[in-house]
């Protein structure tokens, strides 16, 4: 009974953060680079993070549940 209400808390702790991820991912107003109105940062070759941090945190999430998972599994 314990282990289903910490997997309870835990579900709902990735799905809190996964919602709060989405709502940031959102893009705000446009201004600044492009036409007309210069670079959007400097100096000039600006590299942005991309997508692949956001599946890098997801691999991690799902193997710290799995590891959580086969630990609750052997403790018993």
């Amino acid at each position: 009974m314990n282990f289903i209400k910490r997997r309870r808390k835990l579900l709902l702790l990735l799905l809190s953060l996964c919602f709060s991820t989405l709502l940031q991912a959102q893009g705000g107003p446009g201004g600044g680079g492009g036409a007309g109105g210069g670079p959007g940062c400097w100096p000039p070759p600006c590299i942005p993070i991309d997508g692949g941090i956001t599946f890098l945190i997801a691999a991690g999430a799902a193997l710290g549940g799995k590891k959580i998972l086969d630990y609750s599994k052997a403790k018993k």
